[in-house]
């Protein structure tokens, strides 16, 4: 199951990577939605791995389950996930007004314009 999400995560990874290096401003904003989701899933596979576990709730003295899910993980990766929303509202934002202004959404005709 970890190679699997690994070679996923490597595939989002380049295809961001690929996407962002095109002139195109829709490709950019592909490649950064795709860039997003593969920290997203690095950050899961980062944690205590793929496995079930408890909920991470202790009982009345204070001790908590044999096997727990790590909610740190789960914290980051919500984290994460409100981190790029906002930057993708933000830069879908951006393309907007930049194809008004310059009518294009090809970065090299937006070189030089003010």
């Amino acid at each position: 199951m970890i190679l699997i999400l690994a070679i996923t995560i490597g595939c989002l990874f380049a295809g961001g990577f690929y996407l962002i290096l095109r002139r195109s401003l829709v490709k950019l904003i592909l490649g950064l939605i795709l860039l997003s989701h593969g920290v997203n899933l690095l950050i899961f596979t980062m944690g205590d791995g793929v496995r079930r576990g408890a909920p991470p709730i202790v009982d009345k003295n204070g001790v908590a389950p044999i096997n727990v899910a790590d909610p740190v993980v789960q914290a980051l990766i919500l984290t994460a996930i409100v981190i790029s929303f906002g930057l993708t509202a933000f830069i879908l934002t951006l393309a907007y007004r930049a194809n008004q202004v310059t009518g294009s959404d090809d970065l090299d005709s937006m070189q030089g314009e003010g």
